[in-house]
């Protein structure tokens, strides 16, 4: 019997119009995101959703419950699925964080896999986390299909995970706001990505 987990990176906000590190802010959805996240609950109705998981953020909680809503399934809010810490560049633009902190954003964009600043999370922090958590749905969840909303950081990071790919590739995967991709595992515990 395969298990779906649905997977979608919240839907926009004013900090992604703007080109800002959200981070672990508690930014609410921007208008047109929640055009988008009502769009997502048309898109998945009838795929028989029984719970969705969310980051404990504002941004991954309302778009949880605007899904959650429409296909009258259960929310919880998981730790695992939260945002990277990197909590300095919390709010800032992607040009205030280059002038505070000079070579950190260039080395964020050139080597993602060898990003480290002391106190902060890495994305292999970030892709064991979630992957530690998906793996427990599939476990636990077995033979239903779950959505799981979370962040582009952790979104591109499962998906690196389950495609097989190193975490020099993390730029390479793109993710829309409320974009949804499908992670299936089959009945011998083999994983496609469906996008």
């Amino acid at each position: 019997m395969k298990t779906t987990i649905y997977l979608i990176r919240h839907g926009l906000t004013a900090a992604n119009k703007d080109d800002i590190f959200a981070g672990r802010t508690q930014e609410p959805l921007h208008p047109e995101g929640i055009v988008q996240l009502h769009d997502v609950g048309i898109q998945l109705a009838g795929c028989g959703i029984t719970k969705i998981f969310c980051g404990p953020l504002a941004r991954t909680r309302q778009s949880s419950r605007i899904v959650g809503d429409l296909l009258l399934v259960p929310v919880q809010a998981e730790e695992a699925l939260t945002e990277i810490n990197i909590a300095h560049w919390d709010g800032l633009t992607k040009e205030m964080i280059r002038k505070r902190f000079g070579s950190e954003y260039p080395a964020w964009l050139d080597d993602p896999a060898g990003f480290r600043v002391d106190g902060c999370e890495t994305i292999a922090d970030v892709q064991n986390r979630a992957v530690s958590f998906l793996e427990s749905l599939f476990c636990d969840y077995s033979g239903q299909n779950l959505l799981v909303v979370s962040h582009l950081i952790v979104v591109r990071s499962l998906l690196l995970h389950y495609l097989g790919h190193p975490i020099a590739y993390f730029r390479m995967i793109k993710v829309g706001n409320a974009q949804v991709i499908a992670l299936v595992r089959d009945e011998l515990g083999g994983t496609t990505v469906e996008m």
